[in-house]
């Protein structure tokens, strides 16, 4: 009740809180209503109490300047980790692996799996998919305690077990009859940083797919199993045949797919779905560390259906950093490559952030961002007027349209068009763009002319005309140093007298 929250926030203590009746919501004493209603109160008491220890801070800061010890405590969300978080001023780390994934994170994971699951029937004509890809990120895993790592033990039929001390030693599989579905395969992709941060991770998760494989059930209702007996009577050993974890060779980070398109450095959108999956063809678990399995790889991505990726902050989505297209986007199109090209495999976006963890296709997800973000009058405005790192920000923005639309096929018009409108073609937008980083506008207008060469975009042809000559000016002035404005409105107005023809 509200009456009762503020006392909480006006500092009475618990004792007399919880002998308070002076409001008619409370529930009666004696009841389940009121034994519930009293253990949030004395939680929210605690955190209370908890909070008001933010003085802590300075004191740990003047101990760590002292030289002093300072007690060690997980860092995290307040509302996700809950109040094992509090006090403050304490020398935080990140998370312990040995406890992913956390009860919520695991909650929320095998909801956003259930979800993908029942998305896939109603787009299906109720089949389940043989095999889904879920991208395991290293700082994903560490602010959402492991919610991907989540979806992916919720596919395969799996769950945490967890002795006294709080650590989870192991995953156990779900019985067929209590998980009431197939159990469906999973092609775990690892990123650098959760392949070398979280190696218990990867041990437990490929001994749970093993023991998946080697489960006494029929195929048709075990995906892990039906495919590891199609590969051993390809020929694969054991370890082959049950390989799921992938990520790059020991050592080395990235897909290098953004480095190509950064570069321009491609010819067919199929040789970025290529240098995916060359990067990412190493298994990782008891069969070794970092063993080229192309083969296994290969025989996965014929039999996914789906892709998962989780943003874990509001901060920045698809569209604000080029590893998103590089690793989902490649991964879809080398997918679709193998699969005939036929645009079966979808991706589904998990904001791990939100409230209710239903995924979005990607190209929602997209067409959202762009939207809110790239072609919102505000942002762009605001950002623009931040000089040189906001027309950088601009700058990778629109490669990273180009990035989507190799890897995905992301080709609607209406973006090309807004985004030349907004940020080349607008002479006043131009002009801020040129002056404040001549380079980065130079890539703007770049990349919608490679959009437009690379079959991408439609551009009108005085449209396409005027980008060109705008490039040539740009690049005159990175050349020769010049300052231009005024042959920006030179071309301007000869646009202007030529569409009028």
């Amino acid at each position: 009740p509200e009456s009762v929250f503020d006392r909480v926030l006006d500092g009475v203590n618990e004792a007399d809180l919880l002998s308070f009746r002076g409001d008619a919501a409370i529930p009666q004493p004696g009841t389940a209503a009121f034994d519930t209603y009293s253990a949030a109160l004395r939680e929210a008491c605690s955190i209370r109490d908890l909070l008001l220890r933010n003085s802590e801070e300075l004191e740990g800061v003047v101990k760590a300047l002292r030289g002093e010890y300072v007690p060690p405590a997980p860092g995290g969300d307040l509302l996700r980790d809950g109040s094992g978080v509090l006090p403050t001023g304490r020398n935080i780390h990140a998370l312990d692996p040995y406890r992913m994934p956390s009860q919520v994170a695991m909650a929320r994971g095998r909801a956003a799996a259930n979800l993908t699951l029942e998305q896939h029937l109603r787009d299906n004509g109720g089949a389940y998919p043989e095999t889904v890809a879920v991208n395991l990120w290293g700082l994903e895993a560490i602010k959402t305690r492991g919610e991907s790592l989540g979806v992916v033990l919720a596919l395969v039929g799996a769950r945490p077990v967890v002795e006294a001390t709080g650590r989870v030693v192991r995953y156990d599989l779900v019985p067929l009859e209590e998980l009431g579905r197939p159990r469906v395969d999973v092609l775990a992709s690892l990123s650098g940083i959760f392949r070398d941060s979280f190696a218990n991770v990867v041990e437990l998760l490929d001994d749970v797919l093993r023991r998946a494989a080697e489960a006494d059930e029929p195929p048709e209702m075990n995906f892990v199993r039906k495919h590891a007996l199609a590969l051993l009577d390809e020929g694969e050993d054991f370890d082959g045949a049950t390989a799921r974890i992938f990520s790059n060779p020991p050592g080395e980070f990235g897909s290098l797919v953004n480095e190509r398109v950064t570069d321009s450095s491609w010819e067919e959108e199929s040789a970025l779905g290529e240098t995916w999956a060359s990067r990412n063809s190493f298994s990782f678990g008891k069969g070794g560390r970092g063993v080229d399995r192309r083969n296994t790889l290969d025989k996965l991505m014929k039999t996914t259906s789906q892709v998962v990726q989780c943003l874990d902050s509001v901060e920045y989505g698809l569209t604000d950093i080029q590893e998103y297209y590089a690793n989902t986007g490649a991964m879809v199109r080398a997918m679709d490559d193998i699969q005939g090209g036929e645009g079966k495999v979808q991706a589904n976006i998990v904001e791990s952030y939100a409230r209710n963890p239903r995924p979005k296709k990607l190209n929602d997800a997209l067409r959202l961002e762009y939207r809110s973000k790239l072609l919102n009058p505000k942002w762009a405005d605001t950002m623009v007027a931040q000089g040189s790192g906001g027309a950088f920000e601009v700058s990778q923005r629109m490669t990273a349209l180009v990035g989507w639309g190799a890897t995905t096929k992301f080709q609607e018009k209406w973006v090309f068009d807004q985004s030349a409108e907004t940020y080349a073609l607008d002479e006043e937008m131009a002009a801020k763009l040129r002056e404040a980083n001549p380079e980065a506008f130079k890539n703007i207008v770049g990349r919608l002319i490679e959009a437009s060469n690379r079959g991408m975009w439609e551009a009108d042809d005085g449209v396409l005309s005027k980008l060109r000559d705008l490039y040539e000016d740009i690049d005159d002035q990175l050349e020769l140093g010049s300052v231009s404005a005024k042959r920006l409105a030179e071309i301007n107005s000869a646009q202007r007298k030529r569409e009028k023809r």
